[in-house]
């Protein structure tokens, strides 16, 4: 019977073998399945690790906001900013923070009573301290790069939680308020970065 059961495999393997040869080229003419069409696959860019953007992880209760295109287009210009700079994303992440607890990421100009002394733009810049002018801490890339460039100057804010990094640059009232932002801002990092 082993005998038998060998040739019986035999046979259908020869029968495959001449099946293809003979249905080769007749059948290397016709459309092809589409079980044999390649398939185009869509590959989304990489998005920056959240350990990276958060490495402290989020501290304290965390707001959100929901964010106009005006409000997406200056999240955009923070981040062109930061890589212009030479930054990475964890400086990204500080900036958008920052800009979001002065001013909801709002380019503000002078608002009267209700402006804090002269703070002005989207980091709540003052011309009286050396911010730049009125026109320039109200351009998002210059106002971005004055921050950026003074958040350099903190030694070690790379390893710092965020709500000290953006303290020690912006001196606020408030030094504890940057914190409840890192999320959202972390997630805008994310989805902006390579966009």
């Amino acid at each position: 019977m082993n005998t038998i059961l060998r040739k019986s495999v035999l046979g259908v393997a020869g029968l495959a073998f001449a099946g293809g040869v003979f249905a080769g080229p007749a059948t290397a003419h016709a459309t092809p399945s589409v079980e044999s069409m390649p398939v185009a696959v869509a590959v989304q860019a990489d998005k920056p690790d959240m350990g990276t953007l958060v490495p402290h992880g989020v501290q304290g209760a965390q707001s959100r906001i929901e964010l106009s295109d005006e409000q997406v287009g200056n999240v955009k210009a923070i981040i062109a900013a930061t890589k212009k700079a030479g930054m990475d994303e964890r400086a990204a992440v500080v900036s958008i923070a920052t800009a979001l607890q002065e001013s909801k990421l709002e380019n503000l100009g002078h608002l009267g009573e209700r402006n804090d002394h002269d703070s002005q733009g989207l980091f709540q810049q003052r011309p009286t301290s050396g911010w730049g002018t009125v026109e320039q801490i109200t351009d998002p890339e210059y106002s971005t790069t004055a921050f950026l460039k003074a958040l350099k100057q903190v030694d070690g804010w790379q390893d710092m939680p965020l709500t000290e990094a953006a303290q020690t640059v912006q001196v606020s009232a408030y030094p504890d308020h940057y914190a409840q932002w890192e999320q959202q801002a972390a997630d805008l990092v994310a989805e902006h970065w390579n966009s």
